[in-house]
């Protein structure tokens, strides 16, 4: 009994000096764990005469509620004394002055992209996007350029496997479009598109935006009349806009569109050439192949087709010298917009 006693006196004082959560479970430990004090002590009691051993085990066991209780409120004193030691390390002052916070800002890409997107949604075109990583039968086959076509070459493509690639265009979205639906469609295809390509007017990946419209008695006057107001609508309404001859497989007859230069407003410039006149976007009457292909009777619809790169029109718009400058992220540049 003299042993518990003193027991108790020697707990009250280390407790009284723990002045931590790890000290205070050093001194569980020695006081409560298997091999600590008051086990011990309860392993006596078989050695102990009969007629004392009830008394020891309840000194020991109030005793060990003691030290239970004594410990679980000294645990709750030191949480809460570290709580507001860290409290006070965290405080603030809100009599500071705010930090200023930098908006952020719509990249030119993206900005261009909503208005186009923005533009044909107010003509009534619908929005369809696709797999940017695609199959050679709708990124070539379905838009007549089999597989020996030389077209092929000027695509530059990265090839997943012999029939699997990065679409180097999203008219395989407008395919794919056809297949599913039947006319009258008047769609837009916004997206990635990827091809082997960097300088200072291309890059590996960049977007574009390809429009679709079929319905019965479709002409190239109406292509001609939709590229005419999306172009004075992107730019100005007294931006001249010219039809020359080209070829796509895709589209015949087909045409690539200019617009007048916006930096010399036609006189003759570096940028455009000495021309006066900027190439924008390539458009066309849909091939009757393709048609035929998706399952069309092009006896009975027509339908013309376009596609332009946005970083190109961003590049106009914003006087824009290389394509490069919007994949940097370069804050000294991005904040001009």
């Amino acid at each position: 009994m003299d042993d518990l006693l003193f027991a108790k006196e020697a707990f009250i004082k280390k407790l009284e000096a723990v002045s931590s959560s790890a000290e205070l479970e050093q001194l569980r430990v020695r006081y409560l764990g298997k091999k600590g004090i008051l086990p011990e002590k309860l392993k006596q009691l078989p050695k102990l005469p009969p007629e004392e051993r009830t008394s020891f085990g309840k000194a020991v066991n109030d005793l060990k509620a003691l030290v239970t209780e004594a410990i679980a409120l000294k645990n709750a004193a030191l949480k809460d004394a570290e709580l507001k030691r860290k409290l006070a390390a965290e405080g603030i002052d809100v009599t500071l002055p705010g930090r200023h916070v930098t908006p952020g800002r719509q990249h030119p890409v993206s900005r261009t992209l909503a208005e186009i997107i923005g533009i044909f949604t107010a003509m009534g075109f619908g929005v369809e996007e696709g797999p940017e990583v695609e199959l050679d039968y709708y990124n070539f086959e379905l838009l007549n350029i089999p597989k020996d076509h030389p077209a092929r070459d000027m695509q530059d493509t990265f090839y997943v496997t012999d029939d699997v690639l990065l679409r180097t265009h999203t008219s395989p979205v407008q395919v794919r479009v056809m297949q599913q639906r039947r006319p009258p469609l008047r769609i837009v295809a916004p997206g990635k598109v990827y091809r082997c390509d960097a300088d200072v007017s291309h890059t590996p990946m960049f977007h574009q935006i390809e429009g679709l419209m079929v319905d019965k008695d479709i002409s190239f006057s109406h292509l001609k009349g939709t590229l005419e107001a999306f172009l004075h609508r992107c730019f100005t309404p007294e931006t001249p806009v010219r039809f020359r001859p080209s070829f796509f497989s895709f589209t015949e007859p087909s045409a690539e569109v200019d617009i007048g230069c916006i930096f010399c407003a036609g006189k003759g410039c570096r940028v455009c050439k000495g021309s006066g006149w900027i190439e924008i976007l390539g458009a066309g009457m849909v091939n009757p192949r393709v048609f035929e292909m998706v399952g069309y009777d092009p006896e009975v619809y027509s339908g013309f087709a376009f596609g332009m790169g946005i970083e190109r029109i961003a590049m106009l718009k914003y006087s824009i010298n290389d394509i490069r400058l919007f994949f940097e992220n370069d804050l000294r540049f991005l904040r001009q917009f």
